[in-house]
């Protein structure tokens, strides 16, 4: 099996258009870090008071509390005014938001750049083999369709994999050269206290929420390629359940069957920014969905893979 991926592995990187994602994905980032520079230079204005700003925050907050809202968002926003309070009566400010730290703790951008990405490679990763017509001899060899299969799989996973911390790397490295270091502490609600946030650890953290969008993404491009044997197919519906998710939630907020639907749970840094939409919903539950529609898209794959008349 490992020589399998390891094969797959360097079949993937011996293609040119794979070295000029990786180089499109380095570029796309110091261009959105350099244009975050620049937009904060435009913006430069004298500091506020932050705790003038804590303070309005608190008292609306307190005034939305009040409202009748959805159990989650009052839970939401009770957590901020517990976060809140503790940062004025500690004198905590917030971090500075033109400091390096506010782009390394929310790498935000990576992992949409990189679904793009990981999806172009699922997507052809087998289905380019009945394109160039090397699917005969592909699995004639002998080796068990379902081994061909998980290697591939895997170096579409790893692909992704290494995109990611690429994206980090280069946000870190601009950060660094772009971005002076900035004061304040990022704070979060643990049970009932209140304690502060590692840097380093959210950042990485939030990666690897955005990594299982990349990965459910990934797996649908995967199995539709491997079924229709069509490139364009795959990476069409793949992109278009990836923009058109949002949308289809906010539509079907109201009804029970959108805690079901799988673009309602793609986007786990949601439960970071507190930008959960439907109520009921957590991140045990949302993990759940996604593991079932994840075999289903694997299970269709191989069944669809392994049965296939070898002359089609």
């Amino acid at each position: 099996m490992l020589n399998l991926i390891r094969n797959e592995w360097m079949k993937l990187w011996a293609k040119k258009g794979t070295w000029i994602m990786t180089v499109l994905l380095i570029a796309c980032v110091i261009g959105l870090m350099a244009l975050t520079k620049w937009i904060n230079n435009q913006n430069t204005t004298e500091h506020t008071d932050w705790k003038a700003n804590t303070q309005e925050q608190l008292q609306y907050t307190k005034e939305a509390i009040e409202l009748d809202l959805p159990e989650m968002e009052r839970e939401q926003n009770e957590e901020t005014v517990k976060i809140l309070e503790y940062r004025l009566a500690n004198d905590i400010p917030p971090l500075a938001e033109d400091g390096r730290e506010s782009l390394i703790i929310n790498p935000v951008g990576i992992g949409s750049l990189v679904v793009l990405l990981t999806v172009i490679v699922a997507a052809g990763i087998v289905a380019s083999e009945f394109s160039q017509g090397t699917i005969k001899m592909l699995l004639t060899r002998p080796v068990k369709r379902w081994k061909i299969m998980t290697s591939k799989y895997v170096t579409v996973l790893l692909f992704g994999v290494l995109l990611m911390f690429i994206g980090f790397a280069v946000t870190v490295i601009c950060a660094y050269i772009l971005f002076p270091a900035g004061a304040g502490q990022e704070l979060k609600l643990d049970g009932n206290a209140v304690v502060p946030v590692s840097v380093w650890g959210h950042g990485l953290y939030m990666l690897v929420l955005a990594f299982v969008n990349v990965i459910i993404t990934a797996t649908f491009a995967f199995m539709i390629g491997s079924v229709f044997r069509s490139n364009g197919m795959a990476i069409g519906l793949s992109l278009f359940i990836f923009f058109t998710g949002n949308m289809v939630v906010l539509l079907l907020s109201q009804y029970e069957i959108v805690k079901y639907l799988l673009f309602t749970h793609m986007d786990l840094t949601m439960y970071e920014s507190g930008s959960v939409f439907v109520d009921g919903i957590t991140m045990p539950f949302s993990l759940a969905v996604l593991t079932v529609y994840l075999v289903i898209f694997l299970l269709i794959s191989y069944t669809v893979f392994t049965k296939r008349d070898i002359t089609a």
